[in-house]
């Protein structure tokens, strides 16, 4: 028998999914993407991942190049409701509720964004997105030891190798060799590519040792989202409220999503996020570049 979801995941820090997406899923998303990130190139868009910056906040001049479109849910983007069902969709919900072991009433809304070709090669340094690489080894193994309280994937939308993984090391401190490693060693040991086809989904703990490599010259649309757990509070709070979502997320309109359940879902989500924001007040950011 085949290890579950949340085996897996826990074993090696990431689970992958094999095409969850229907071909007229996929080229409805791919469609969409196509225009939201020629907006983005075109300075349309504000919110955008800029090149070499690897973390928030980025600025929001296209000129030096991008390498992600942020806040597809957002109200002023084109196309949001499309981007909106597919996040809230059951695809996506039931797997994260089987993730984190919940029921649907603890699900928060978090984020949804889209990592595409830069308009050079870029690479980010190896990290873990919620601890500091300046961390000690007790440092990581105590934020390590707490609950992940959220979800976390890439669903490609074109065939996508960029995701690099330490198997196993959401479990505990990085090792001598890895602390000493350069930021972007090429061959750091025990590592994986991820090799995702299109309509693949891979979740991941967002707190195991990785790093991305992207290729200009490869077309890469992979959606990225995060769902969280009402329990993960301030915790959880910086590393969602730190992209920026709590400026638009109070003017997010789900009352014409259909059918009723995905709505009631939607502004249940919404309004526990809206709550996570009041309580957290000012967060920060999780890493500095």
């Amino acid at each position: 028998m085949a290890p579950s979801l949340l085996t897996s995941l826990d074993r090696d820090g990431y689970v992958l999914i094999p095409s969850i997406l229907t071909p007229s899923q996929l080229s409805t998303l791919r469609s969409a993407c196509h225009q939201v990130t020629a907006l983005a190139r075109a300075g349309k868009w504000p919110h955008i991942r800029t090149l070499p910056k690897q973390f928030p906040p980025w600025p929001s001049d296209p000129s030096n190049g991008i390498w992600g479109v942020q806040h597809l849910n957002h109200p002023d983007l084109p196309g949001h409701d499309l981007y909106s069902d597919s996040y809230f969709s059951n695809m996506i919900v039931d797997i994260v509720k089987e993730l984190l072991g919940c029921e649907e009433k603890d699900l928060v809304m978090e984020l949804y964004n889209l990592l595409v070709q830069p308009d050079r090669d870029f690479e980010l340094r190896w990290h873990r997105d919620d601890i500091s690489e300046t961390a000690s080894p007790g440092e990581e193994i105590e934020r390590l030891k707490e609950p992940a309280w959220h979800a976390q994937w890439n669903l490609a939308l074109c065939d996508d190798s960029s995701l690099v993984v330490v198997p196993g090391s959401h479990q505990r401190a990085r090792t001598d060799v890895q602390r000493t490693a350069d930021p972007f060693e090429k061959h750091m040991p025990g590592q994986k590519v991820v090799n995702m086809k299109a309509g693949d989904i891979v979740f991941y703990n967002n707190n195991i040792l990785h790093r991305g490599v992207y290729d200009a010259q490869v077309e890469r649309m992979t959606l990225h989202g995060s769902m969280g757990h009402v329990a993960g509070g301030r915790l959880r709070a910086r590393n969602v409220l730190q992209h920026g979502i709590g400026g638009w997320v109070e003017r997010c309109d789900f009352s014409e999503m259909e059918p009723e359940g995905l709505r009631r879902r939607a502004e249940g989500m919404r309004k526990r996020l809206l709550d996570l924001g009041r309580r957290s007040g000012d967060v920060g950011y999780a890493h500095k570049d």
